[in-house]
């Protein structure tokens, strides 16, 4: 009587821990029941081998592969000049996933340094479209992440690059001091391995900061730096740093900008000079050198040919859907 009453109490508790045992392995009554042979039979689902495959995949990217990544975000960056950026959102983002995989599961460092120097340029361009579409926050994560990405390269070109045009989004949230600052330290990190077009483009940066700043004598002199450090010749390519584009005709529009915003005199005639020079592919850019002209014109009260270069400029910005340069017309035509 004892034994039986043992007997069918333990019934219950059996397949209790039955019923435990099978939640915890995930396996069926047959499974459980067919001893050590079916249980071995059993997946076990821990990630490693898809791990492991991104991994391979990622040890496989050639430089051919890492050129064609740099080809990519060339094809991004003409199309960007030519066509604006809102067009080119879902392309860029997809084009810097594939990156940012790309070095996630990278592991040598001889496979993640080129794959880091090609995600670097790529989030430079894209935080500069998404400050033209005004996704400011999008912008600046994205500045952040081409720093880490030219550190990580030992690429200090890059990285100064990234610094100097983060300072812009500063300056367009009204904190023009913060920016000189910023600007200034990017010259800093780029030290003396940069480029001389490199130098001469961060001077530029600077002086037209500088001037937002209401800092006309240090405008002045880091226009004069600028133009020191410019390589001569009509050639405004920089073969080291492809995202960069300064010759004298370029200059000479950013010093008329610089000084339209300090009121100079002579920001008209710097200005027109580039209007004759401009390279007709920038077709975004020409929306911007049609606003200083505005804005040197409205500092001599000559409002008429404001008002002409306003109503260019917002034809070209509506045409790019520039959000950048469209609050930039509506602050001027305020003024008229």
């Amino acid at each position: 009587m004892y034994v039986s009453e043992w007997e069918n109490d333990r019934r219950p508790i059996s397949a209790q821990y039955a019923k435990i045992l099978r939640a915890l392995l995930g396996v069926t009554d047959d499974e459980l029941t067919g001893g050590a042979e079916a249980a071995a039979a059993v997946p076990v689902a821990d990630g490693y081998d898809e791990l492991m495959g991104r991994i391979d995949a990622a040890r496989s990217v050639s430089l051919t592969m890492v050129e064609t990544f740099m080809d990519q975000t060339e094809l991004l960056r003409t199309m960007d000049r030519q066509l604006g950026a809102a067009s080119l959102v879902d392309q860029v983002s997809a084009h810097l996933s594939t990156l940012e995989d790309a070095l996630t599961f990278a592991v040598l460092p001889e496979t993640r340094r080129p794959v880091a120097r090609a995600l670097a340029g790529a989030a430079t361009l894209a935080a500069w479209q998404a400050l033209d579409v005004g996704a400011v926050e999008r912008a600046w994560r994205n500045y952040e992440l081409g720093k880490r990405a030219a550190q990580e390269a030992e690429e200090p070109m890059y990285l100064a690059h990234a610094t100097a045009e983060q300072a812009y989004v500063l300056c367009d949230a009204g904190r023009p001091s913060m920016a000189v600052e910023l600007i200034r330290d990017a010259q800093r990190l780029g030290g003396s391995g940069m480029s001389p077009r490199l130098a001469a483009w961060l001077y530029a940066a600077e002086a037209e900061i500088c001037a937002r700043a209401g800092l006309k004598d240090e405008c002045q002199r880091a226009l004069e730096r600028a133009a020191s450090h410019l390589p001569p010749g009509e050639e405004a390519r920089d073969p080291d740093m492809l995202s960069i584009f300064l010759n004298a005709g370029h200059l000479a529009r950013w010093r008329g900008n610089a000084l339209a915003l300090i009121g100079d005199d002579d920001a008209v005639s710097n200005l027109y000079t580039a209007l004759e020079t401009a390279d007709p592919t920038f077709i975004r850019a020409s929306a911007g050198l049609r606003c200083d002209l505005a804005q040197a014109h409205l500092a001599r009260g000559e409002y008429d040919q404001a008002h002409e270069h306003l109503r260019q400029a917002r034809l070209v910005a509506s045409r790019t859907g520039s959000v950048r340069h469209r609050r930039r017309i509506e602050q001027l035509t305020q003024q008229l």
